[in-house]
Formats: C-alpha cells, sequence, structure tokens
C-alpha cells in the first residue's frame, strides 16, 4: 500500500484513514474489532477517533471509541507502532468547547488512558476557541511534545485566517505550528476548503486529513429520497443533501460506476486522492463489506474526464 507523507509531522500514512466515530454508535465492539483488523491486514494504518464520540449516542457518555480502540491496541497482533493513532480533543465533555492550557493537560491524559497508550501521533483541537488565545494552546502542545505524549499536532474546522493567525502566534512566540488541517471536505461540500484555505495548506506543506469524507453516507449512492433517509442513524443530516445539487452529483458517480464498475464511495474518495492538496480522507466503515470498498478506492485511479464531470457537478 502507498505511504503518504503527512505535511512536516514526521509520518507516514496510507491513503485511507479509518473513522472511529462509528465505534461504539453503529457499530458495537465485535464488529469494531473486525473493521480495524481487516484494515490494518489490507495495509493501512491510520485510525481517527476524538474523546467526544460517541456522546451523542443513547447511553454513551463520551470517550466511547477511544475506549474501544484501546482495548483493540491491547490484543491486536499489530504492534503499536505499526498504527497511526489520531484523536482530537475541545469538543464539549462537559466543560464546553475550550482549548485552554489546563483543560488539554487533563484531556490527553484521559485520552491516554481511554486508548491504553502512552503516545497519541497526532492530536488536534477539534473546534476553535475564541476566548483563548493561540499561544497558550500551542504552548500547551509544545509541553506535551516534550513530555513524548503526543508526537504531532494539528487542528479542526479552521477556516484559513484563523490557521494563519495561529502560524503568525507560533512563528512569534516559538512555538509548534499546526501541521495538519482536518476540514469538511467532499464532492458536495467543497466552498469552504477549496480556495484561501487549501492554498494555504499547499503553501504551508501542511497535511490534510478530510472528514465527511463521504457526506455522511450520500455519497455512497444509498440515499436518493428523503424516504431513504427515514429512520436512520443520520437522518437529518444525509437530508441537506436531496436537492439538486446533490441529485447532480449522484448522476454524474453514477456514469462513472458505470464505465469503471467502481461504487460510488470509491469514486468519491479517488476524487478527494486526485486533489493536489489532499493527504487522506477519512471515512468510516459499519461492515466488512464497506471496508472492503473504501480498500479499494485507495488504488482506484480517475481519468481526467471523470475528474472534469465530478468537478462540474459539484459546484
Amino acid at each position: 500500500m502507498e505511504m503518504r507523507r503527512l505535511g512536516k509531522t514526521g509520518l507516514s500514512v496510507a491513503p485511507i484513514v479509518i473513522g472511529g466515530n462509528v465505534f461504539g454508535w453503529t457499530a458495537e465492539e465485535k464488529t469494531s474489532f473486525a473493521i480495524l483488523d481487516a484494515f490494518f491486514d489490507a495495509g493501512l494504518n491510520t485510525i481517527d477517533t476524538a474523546d467526544v464520540y460517541s456522546a451523542w449516542a443513547p447511553g454513551n457518555k463520551g470517550g466511547d471509541s477511544e475506549e474501544i480502540i484501546g482495548r483493540w491496541l491491547k490484543q491486536s497482533r499489530n504492534s503499536r507502532d505499526r498504527a497511526v493513532i489520531v484523536t482530537k480533543f475541545g469538543s464539549d465533555m462537559g466543560e464546553g468547547k475550550t482549548l485552554k492550557a489546563s483543560y488539554i493537560l487533563k484531556a490527553v491524559e484521559a485520552s491516554l488512558r481511554r486508548l491504553q497508550t502512552d503516545y497519541i501521533d497526532l492530536y488536534l483541537s477539534h473546534w476553535p476557541d475564541a476566548n483563548t488565545r493561540h499561544e497558550e494552546t500551542l504552548g500547551a502542545f509544545a509541553k506535551l511534545k516534550q513530555q513524548g505524549k503526543i508526537r504531532a499536532i494539528g487542528c479542526s474546522n479552521y477556516d484559513a485566517d484563523l490557521l494563519r493567525a495561529s502560524f503568525d502566534a507560533a512563528e512569534k512566540a516559538g512555538l509548534p505550528r499546526y501541521d495538519v488541517l482536518q476540514p469538511e471536505y467532499n464532492l458536495y461540500a467543497r466552498a469552504s476548503f477549496e480556495g484561501p484555505l487549501a492554498e494555504f495548506c499547499v503553501s504551508h506543506d501542511i497535511g490534510v486529513i478530510t472528514y465527511f469524507s463521504l457526506a455522511a453516507g450520500f455519497l455512497t449512492g444509498k440515499y436518493r429520497s428523503h424516504a431513504d433517509t427515514k429512520g436512520r442513524a443520520r437522518e437529518g443530516r444525509v437530508s441537506q443533501y436531496l436537492n439538486d445539487k446533490g441529485l447532480r452529483i449522484l448522476a454524474a458517480l453514477d456514469t462513472i460506476s458505470a464505465e469503471t464498475g467502481a461504487k460510488p464511495a470509491e469514486i468519491s474518495l479517488a476524487w478527494l486522492l486526485r486533489k493536489r492538496c489532499m493527504t487522506a480522507p477519512i471515512a468510516s466503515a459499519t461492515s466488512l463489506s464497506q471496508l472492503e470498498s473504501l480498500v479499494k478506492s485507495a488504488t482506484l485511479a480517475l481519468s481526467d474526464e471523470a475528474m472534469a464531470l465530478l468537478d462540474r457537478a459539484g459546484v
């Protein structure tokens, strides 16, 4: 499996990152273990999660995904150093959304405990915090790196202005900069990333791992009408894509699928992988058949004509 350099982190990641948001939610522990085993057996190596996953599910408290990953790491036949573990902090875990230094130092210890590991490969600020100066957050990151508790740092949901401000603050204070960005980006949701933010990532050698890469499952092609979403775990989110633009994208995916034999999800991820700013999209699976499709996308090569068709459909 091809490995991709993740910005300036020193980490190498396979072209697809497995999303841990479903672990303990729509994938119970046994299924999660099977998915992780198959994922690594296929030659992929990176898991994305967050401390808040999956607090939204009935009966969950947050940290559920990290706990499942931690138990898998302990029983896995794969060594810990083969896995690249990405987790995030800063979502509301009872104290509101915050990037305060004191909170970070507590949050990392909780994540390390749940993950049953001595270090986190990539630690991300999950959401911006207008009430905390960049210098405070980056200073806490620097301390954790010095202690060996984290290897690299990044941020999620930052726009170009905010990311640039964090770089300015890091340079002035002699602190580490964010080396990875995790934005929402897919065939449907393009406007917030394409343009200044993507260009900033390219010019500053920032690794990019996208979330909602399949638009909450919409780009798999299994949701064609509002009736298809009824009673599904992601009903509310998927419904927003069921409009002229969304159906136009599905039609383009169907055309390419008929030509290549690839599934819409595979084509959607392959489209992301051809973008010059992209390191690896995050995608989740709740079954081994879904995982098999994700693995195929890592080696699917789209033609220039297919890329152009998809680009036009999503504007």
